[in-house]
């Protein structure tokens, strides 16, 4: 990107999130090349990891992926023999889901993986504005959230 034009999407919060994007996905699909995990399965793996039997309305609130999305993430990773799900007590329609075994052998492989990448991510700024980058983008994401689909 050019730092002398006048290019508007030079300073288009909207395209620089989608390249920013894209050129994470590119990192991340080598980082993680040897695991066979999309970003979002490693999300709900990692987060089911740390909530055993949370419900996938749970896993919705707690990634941020739409129901729809996640409801195909888990039956993805349940025929992978990642996750197990079973109907809840409270709710006969809801599903508790939590890792098999082989589940949380790919996520030991995994995480050190994804920390690597989110290393080298991170690396692409000078140390001192890290911090500050990752609470800009928790704030973002976090404001946006909130204002929910109503602010669109």
């Amino acid at each position: 990107m050019k730092s002398d034009t006048a290019d508007p999407l030079d300073r288009s919060p909207i395209h620089l999130l989608h390249r920013a994007a894209q050129a994470v996905e590119v990192i991340f699909s080598k980082g993680m090349s040897t695991t066979d995990l999309t970003a979002r399965q490693l999300a709900v793996l990692v987060t089911v990891a740390q909530n055993e039997g949370l419900s996938q309305t749970g896993l919705v609130d707690r990634t941020g992926i739409d129901r729809s999305t996640l409801a195909d993430l888990v039956r993805r990773l349940h025929r992978k023999g990642l996750l197990q799900r079973r109907r809840t007590k409270e709710d006969a329609r809801a599903y508790a889901v939590k890792l098999t075994d082989e589940g949380r052998k790919v996520l030991r492989t995994a995480e050190p993986l994804a920390k690597r990448v989110e290393d080298r991510i991170l690396d692409s700024l000078p140390a001192k504005r890290r911090g500050e980058f990752m609470n800009a983008l928790v704030s973002v994401v976090g404001m946006l959230e909130r204002a929910g689909p109503a602010a669109a």
